[in-house]
Order: structure tokens, then sequence, then C-alpha cells
């Protein structure tokens, strides 16, 4: 076992100096992106299952299609961006929570969206466009993996079981429960920046109003409170997040002012 731990040491060591994100920051990668995306198909159906049980998942039709159709316009700009995303098994499902403004993406595509996000905000298609841009850009920039590295490297015991266990189910589980964990844990300041910038832009060119990104950050910090929108938890605004979007804003306004087709991906 010793031998063992020592071997995980010197593989992380190895892991982290070589990381690097698109942007080439830096990163903790104790997981490859497609371990991450391997590990985030198995979370996502295990996080949806008791909501699809209890009758929250897609259930409004009407919903639903307004999501996919906004959703399937910004993956082929990610696909655009990242040609080899194409092959990644893209989902969006919409979860029936009223009181909860929250959104996510694990690595590999898979995303959700929650009802209150869309109502308490009254959200129209270019701010919702923006969330899910965000989301996107997460998952394009490998911070999925980042975060499950993460959670891996504070959680000893499953670092430890899922990375040197001689039983691959156990080693999945830990996986798992990172790639579950990740989409909990607040993403750092430099995250977020990287993802408003590709979120705004993958919006743009998708044809959606870049300035809906500034109302929907003021509205989000109105509906704040005691009780602040999960989504500011697991996504910390920087101070000066509304002005680097701002500054943003006049970048992005040809791209969205184009008058080129904006193509579809199928989900």
């Amino acid at each position: 076992m010793v031998k063992r731990f020592t071997f995980l040491l010197v593989l992380i060591s190895v892991l982290v100096a070589c990381a690097t994100s698109p942007t080439g920051r830096h990163q903790l990668m104790l997981v490859s992106e497609q371990q991450a995306i391997s590990a985030s198909k198995t979370a996502y159906a295990q996080t949806l299952k008791p909501l699809q049980e209890a009758g929250k998942v897609d259930n409004d039709p009407a919903v639903k299609r307004r999501i996919v159709g906004i959703t399937e316009r910004l993956v082929a700009q990610a696909v655009k961006m990242r040609p080899e995303t194409a092959n990644w098994d893209w989902s969006v499902k919409v979860i029936d929570e009223p009181d909860v403004v929250n959104a996510w993406a694990m690595a590999g595509g898979k995303m959700a969206i929650y009802t209150g996000l869309i109502r308490k905000l009254n959200a129209s298609d270019d701010e919702i466009a923006q969330v899910i841009g965000h989301e996107i850009a997460h998952a394009l920039a490998n911070h999925q993996a980042e975060q499950m590295s993460l959670a891996l490297a504070t959680t000893v015991g499953v670092a430890a079981a899922g990375a040197v266990s001689d039983r691959p189910g156990l080693a999945m589980t830990g996986a798992s429960a990172a790639a579950a964990l990740a989409i909990k844990l607040p993403n750092s300041r430099t995250a977020e920046s990287e993802a408003d910038r590709i979120g705004i832009e993958l919006a743009a060119k998708a044809g959606y109003d870049p300035r809906a990104a500034i109302s929907l950050w003021q509205k989000m910090a109105k509906a704040g409170g005691p009780q602040p929108p999960v989504f500011l938890s697991t996504h910390p605004p920087p101070e000066n997040r509304l002005e680097a979007l701002r500054a943003l804003v006049p970048q992005m306004l040809p791209y969205y002012q184009s008058k080129q087709a904006r193509p579809v991906f199928k989900l």
C-alpha cells in the first residue's frame, strides 16, 4: 500500500506539471478529459435518476423545446471552436425546481438548467443563451476535469481508492463521485473569466445579443439576499465581472449582427 501511495504522489506531480488549460493556464489535472467525460456520463445519470423518478425532468414540452432550440445553436458554435466535440454525447435537461436558480454542465456536454432560473429571472432567450453558453464554455475549457481533480485531491480517501484500487468498479465509483461533486464546487475566478469570455462569444456567434450577459447578471444580483441563487454559489462572480463583460460586448456585437446563417447541432 505504501508503494502504491508513493506511486500516486509521483503520478500526481507529473500530471500537475504537464496540465494546461486551452488558454495556456496551468491546471491541477489528476484526470484526463476523456476520463472526466466517462465519469460524468455515470454521474449525470445518477444525478438525474431521482429527479426523473419524481417527474421533475423535461416535464414541460414547450420549455424543453425552447431550451433545446437555444442549446442546439450554441453547440453548433462550440463544435466550430473545437471540432472534436462533435463526437460528444451532448445533452441538456430541464429540471422542474421552481425555487432553484441554477444551471450546470459536466464534462462531455452533459448539462441541466432549472426552471427557477428561467421563471424567477423572467429570462429572455438571449439571457438563457448566456447561461448555457457559459456552461458549455466550462466543458470546452476542461474545467470539469480540473474540478474533479480538486475533488479527488481534497478527498483523500476517494482519491486513493479511485487511483490505486485493483477493483475497476471502485475506481469508477470514486471518479463518478468526483464528477458529481465537481458541479457543486465553486469555480475559480480564472475559470469563470475563461467561461465568461468563451460563453459570450459562443452566444453572439449563435445569434444571441451579447448585451444580455449584462442584464442576466444584473437580474442575478437582484435575486440575491439572505439566500442567494445557487448559481451564484457555484459560479462566484468577481467584483469586476460586469465591467469585464461590458468591455467584451463591443467585440461581440459584430458576431451577433452578422447576417450569416446560424447553424444548429441536433441533440
